[in-house]
């Protein structure tokens, strides 16, 4: 028979969510406006607590769910906050993870039910306790992330066009990329199969529909070492 550890100290395990939504313009954050105190009124992550006898990674997977309404979505653990006051309430550990997804794929009844609001990634609020820190070491991952991965196909509809696209990444790294270097990189790829279908809501010539190719994608995810084009700022 096992003993337990001679340590009777409490201390809670939380699970904090940076959730990134792209609407086809703005890069944008779910978050929450706190109806319980500390802090009650303010803007915080989505997030929750490990319940016991639950895996990291399964509670990880209902906290998404229960915010969202999704399962199976993109999320990686981003780092570990321990800080002995960052939760005035008690000792509180936080394994932070951010999570990419269509933002209109989502249920938004799930995301009212916890009082929680898309907000432009630009336009963010202060945050409760260490969530600033958090979202700020998660948009360096992400950019970092995008520039090596195609994970930025996980914040798009299943049909989109190259256009739609180059707008994500430029929401994402907040600048302007050139077009004809973005459109050549993106179809060498091989990732995009042709729909045969036009956007027939583009205000130009409508634009070819592409989508993504699954198998490809999950086959050669790690594959691409500098998947993001040149980048120019004129």
């Amino acid at each position: 028979m096992l003993i337990k550890y001679d340590h009777p100290t409490r201390i809670l395990l939380a699970l904090d969510c940076i959730i990134f939504g792209f609407d086809g313009e703005e890069l944008k954050l779910l978050l929450v406006k706190r109806n319980i105190e500390p802090e009650i009124g303010k803007w915080s992550l989505m997030g929750g607590f490990l319940n016991e006898g639950e895996d990291l990674e399964v509670a990880a997977e209902r906290i998404l769910y229960e915010r969202t309404g999704l399962k199976e979505i993109y999320f990686e653990e981003l780092q570990t906050f321990g800080k002995v006051n960052r939760d005035p309430v008690e000792r509180t550990v936080s394994v932070c993870l951010f999570s990419l997804i269509n933002i209109h794929a989502h249920n938004p009844d799930a995301a009212k039910a916890q009082n929680a609001y898309w907000i432009n990634l630009k336009n963010r609020p202060n945050l409760i306790f260490d969530h600033n820190e958090m979202v700020n070491l998660a948009i360096e991952r992400l950019r970092y992330k995008a520039a090596l991965h195609p994970i930025g196909f996980e914040l798009l509809p299943e049909k989109f066009t190259i256009p739609q696209l180059q707008k994500l990444y430029e929401a994402i790294y907040d600048m302007p990329l050139d077009r004809r270097n973005f459109s050549r990189k993106i179809l060498s790829t091989g990732l995009l199969i042709d729909t045969g279908e036009k956007n027939e809501n583009s205000i130009t010539k409508k634009a070819i529909l592409y989508r993504l190719d699954q198998e490809k994608y999950q086959k050669h995810f790690n594959a691409f070492l500098n998947f993001m084009p040149d980048v120019s700022l004129s």
